[in-house]
């Protein structure tokens, strides 16, 4: 069990890394120095990556032969998807596809 300075010292370290990684780009990257052309491009290329990254992660467990088929998995899917064709924002579809995933497990499969 941590100690009340141990907990304080590991929200501290923690709250700086997550600050200097959020503030850095703006220090580093200013008007006087342009951002070079490898950054913007994963800038671009990154979010997609690491949402089909995501998508196969938490799909990999999914069996189609036994239980439910991916049924469940395959409707919140589309719900996500449909909410995002939508309203083309983000956390819409986000919550709206873990609701009816979480719906769907509980209620109907």
């Amino acid at each position: 069990m941590m100690t009340l300075t141990e907990r304080i010292i590991t929200i501290a370290i923690c709250a700086f890394a997550t600050m200097s990684t959020r503030f850095l780009p703006f220090l580093v990257f200013s008007e006087k120095r342009s951002t070079p052309k490898y950054i913007t491009y994963l800038g671009k290329a990154l979010p997609a990556a690491i949402f089909a990254m995501l998508i196969v992660y938490c799909l990999r467990n999914v069996n189609l032969f036994s239980g439910s088929n991916g049924i469940p998995e395959a409707l919140a899917i589309i719900v996500t998807c449909a909410l995002y064709f939508w309203k083309r924002q983000i956390l819409i579809p986000i919550a709206g596809g873990t609701i009816s995933y979480m719906l769907l497990v509980q209620f109907v499969f």
